[in-house]
């Protein structure tokens, strides 16, 4: 929804080591990679971030984010906290949003809707656990208990973040400029 609704916005389609669940597609919800070519890119600095959850490995694309950035797009990422970690440590700019479920239990229906195997359904709750306990390290808090709600909060977030100064400064130097001269005349 938020891809959708806000221009300039550009996905970062993870790496991972997972096996595809049905449904998925290679390129589109992952790239699904084996555990030696994750650690290619991860040797090569390929990576932006990675970590390992729940026994797989995941990690951003290096070269997207610098090419995304670039176009002066801005790039959305999916990630863990590891992930976020590492990247508010390379990129202080980065902008962290926290997307918060309603409780416990609409992770654990979330879970039975997808299949999920029990033994790994507990896992993935007492991994979110942990990570929801680090989420008062994030810019934004972003409760996800109605979806369209989430959308338009997430959309609320970048559009205020892309008028930030410091983004906008570059911008409006011209007009700065010409606001200057404008009082000698």
């Amino acid at each position: 929804m938020l891809l959708r609704s806000v221009k300039g916005l550009t996905f970062s389609v993870s790496y991972t080591t997972r096996p595809p669940r049905p449904g998925e597609e290679d390129g589109v919800d992952y790239h699904f990679v084996d555990e030696l070519e994750f650690r290619r890119l991860r040797k090569a600095r390929r990576l932006l971030e990675w970590a390992r959850v729940d026994g797989q490995l995941y990690g951003t694309s290096k070269d997207l984010a610098e090419a995304v950035l670039r176009q002066g797009s801005d790039l959305l990422l999916d990630i863990d906290t590891q992930g976020a970690e590492q990247v508010r440590r390379r990129s202080p700019d980065a902008v962290l949003v926290f997307v918060l479920p309603p409780r416990p239990g609409a992770l654990r229906a979330r879970h039975r809707v997808r299949g999920t195997d029990p033994a790994m359904r507990d896992r993935r709750l007492k991994l979110a656990r942990r990570e929801v306990l680090r989420s008062k390290r994030y810019d934004y808090l972003v409760f996800n208990d109605r979806i369209e709600r989430a959308a338009q909060d997430l959309k609320g977030i970048v559009l205020a973040e892309r008028c930030r100064l410091r983004r906008q400064l570059p911008k409006a130097e011209q007009t700065l400029r010409a606001f200057r001269n404008s009082e000698s005349r």
